[in-house]
């Protein structure tokens, strides 16, 4: 396998050179460089049996949510937070697509579009429960915002995992809807972009002559909704290609394999060393932007409604109870018990010169 590590390494100043890279990203390229390796800070792991008491230094993780090494546990944690709020309702998967004629505008112009596309969408999922027949109420939905394609390119698209239900708040009546589609996507497509060409009128972002009159919104049925969860969740802390689908890098060109939808193969692709850092830092968010949000009964404040929800639809409650996930635990390699770290941050050049590796 080869490892992100050294590929940023080999490339990372040419591309500095060619691309002119942001702030963020040179950033994102040193923590990655430094994940884990002998001159990153370090931490004193102590073994909790008493008859061993054996010490470990380790490194320490860069914690970067593009670092394909680092935040597996709170990818997980996620997960686990949206399953545990989930209800016995036909779950959809709506996806918002802007057209490749605003790729470069977004780009240019990423926290005010991208919380556009939010906004956006969030508003248009609430107008059309509130005034669909069958549910005629207030909706709940999860959000989570892609920028890339599988070959990596810049693809900003959000992703949305509704369930088919809406509360209402007067009459407190809880409705349901199934079916393979929620809504109609033609019309969501239609009134999604007259939402976005309106907001960024609004916030004096020129539009392209060239947009197109037709967008695209897809929305299918995904079921109980766990599938789709999971799916998203995977891609929230842990950049946006593993090291395992990096397959070569021979003579400055680096192959990377995806996995093509249309096909349903995997494909692989050969580029420039320096351009495959280029397409990895195209989805570098910029710094304090989440690319999750929840919003109406699903919103981190309503825990309650969502217990009231779940009790009253005859869920089994003990299921419901979320297991506390723990970290990963460090084993004593003398005896093999666990051990806890007792301190950390410790620079390189304060360690004794017979435990660094």
């Amino acid at each position: 396998m080869i490892l992100l590590a050294s590929i940023i390494k080999e490339f990372a100043e040419k591309f500095s050179c060619q691309y002119n890279p942001l702030p963020s990203h040179k950033q994102a390229l040193r923590a990655m460089e430094q994940c884990r390796k002998h001159h990153s800070p370090y931490m004193i792991a102590q073994c909790t049996n008493d008859q061993c008491r054996e010490h470990l230094y380790v490194p320490h993780s860069c914690g970067h949510r593009n670092c394909p090494h680092c935040q597996s546990h709170e990818s997980q944690q996620w997960i686990d937070n949206q399953l545990d709020k989930q209800l016995p309702v036909q779950y959809f998967l709506i996806t918002f697509t802007l057209p490749k004629q605003l790729h470069d505008l977004v780009w240019r112009n990423q926290s005010l579009a991208y919380s556009i596309l939010f906004s956006a969408s969030r508003e248009l999922l609430k107008t059309f429960t509130a005034n669909d027949k069958k549910l005629r109420g207030a909706a709940g939905f999860t959000s989570v915002l892609h920028t890339h394609s599988r070959r990596l390119e810049f693809h900003p698209h959000v992703h949305v995992v509704m369930p088919g239900a809406s509360i209402n708040q007067k009459d407190k009546a809880w409705r349901m809807k199934s079916g393979k589609y929620l809504f109609n996507h033609k019309a969501l497509a239609k009134v999604f972009r007259a939402k976005i060409l309106k907001d960024f009128t609004a916030c004096n972002l020129p539009i392209p002559a060239n947009t197109p009159g037709k967008w695209v919104v897809d929305c299918k049925n995904v079921g109980r909704g766990d599938k789709a969860l999971i799916y998203l969740g995977r891609y929230l802390y842990k950049g946006v290609i593993q090291e395992k689908d990096i397959l070569k890098n021979v003579n400055g060109m680096v192959t990377f394999r995806y996995f093509d939808s249309k096909t349903k193969k995997y494909q692989t692709r050969t580029v420039a060393g320096e351009y495959f850092l280029y397409l990895l830092m195209l989805h570098v968010l910029p710094k304090g932007f989440r690319r999750t949000r929840c919003y109406g009964f699903l919103h981190s404040c309503s825990k309650k409604l969502i217990r009231l929800l779940q009790l009253v639809l005859r869920l089994n409650p003990f299921r419901m109870i979320k297991k506390i996930r723990e970290r990963a635990k460090i084993t004593c390699p003398a005896c093999g018990s666990a051990m806890k770290i007792v301190k950390t941050r410790i620079p390189t050049d304060w360690l004794p010169a017979h435990c660094l590796p």
